[in-house]
């Protein structure tokens, strides 16, 4: 049975061919880009299942290739594991709050390198988060339409811009109204158990959603001492 087709991206030769060479030898299909512009060009044109994403490309670099492809239509499931140096925290950061799933530090082992691509695919299958379909259906939360397919959510009939974590928070509590959620459950049911942000990182992200949401805001109930509520 096919593996799943990886694409890497990174500007360095070596690096792309030892990635090449160990998700190869595991039997996955893999496509190489040099530049965030061909890796842009390479999912629209081939929908690859993951892709391994070096932050510092020359150009446009990795946190505008991942702010891009979670505002892309079709695309924005896409699981993404970022390739970083020491020295990036701030933009480990803001990788993750855009929508990366997960990061490994250079230089890097093969081998950790597997386990987190193989972890993340896991993780997406079990939250059944498959490629997107455009015929999905929308759900349809009293005056809230949201479209997973589409990445999008209409208040109103309005459209509503928010970034990957909020729409997958608005989603994820919208689909068991009633439901109570605890922090660390939100955070593992969006991210995986080893996400590294501190379970209190969703309450900034609860107050950006409610703000975006406007009169609907206040549906997303705080159960002291528990967590969320999404009410109906």
């Amino acid at each position: 049975m096919a593996k799943e087709d990886i694409l890497v991206v990174d500007d360095e030769e070596d690096i792309l061919e030892l990635i090449r060479y160990h998700l190869s030898r595991e039997g996955y299909g893999v496509l190489l880009a040099g530049s965030g512009e061909e890796a842009l060009r390479l999912v629209r044109d081939h929908s690859p299942d993951l892709m391994v994403l070096d932050l510092m490309l020359p150009g446009v670099d990795g946190l505008e290739v991942t702010r891009r492809i979670r505002r892309q239509p079709g695309d924005s499931s896409l699981p993404i594991v970022m390739l970083t140096a020491k020295g990036e925290e701030a933009d480990v950061v803001t990788g993750l709050e855009l929508g990366a799933d997960d990061y490994v530090t250079k230089p890097f082992s093969p081998r950790i390198l597997l386990a987190r691509i193989r972890s993340v695919l896991r993780r997406r299958k079990l939250l059944g988060v498959e490629k997107p379909d455009e015929g999905e259906k929308a759900l349809d939360a009293g005056g809230l339409l949201i479209h997973p397919g589409r990445h999008e959510v209409l208040a109103e009939g309005e459209s509503l811009s928010l970034t990957w974590s909020e729409f997958q928070i608005l989603h994820f509590l919208a689909r068991r109204p009633g439901w109570v959620f605890t922090r660390t459950q939100i955070v593992d049911a969006i991210h995986g158990d080893d996400y590294p942000v501190t379970d209190r990182s969703v309450d900034v992200q609860i107050v950006g959603l409610r703000k975006k949401l406007g009169v609907h805001g206040k549906r997303i109930e705080t159960v002291r001492g528990v967590g969320y509520r999404f009410r109906k």
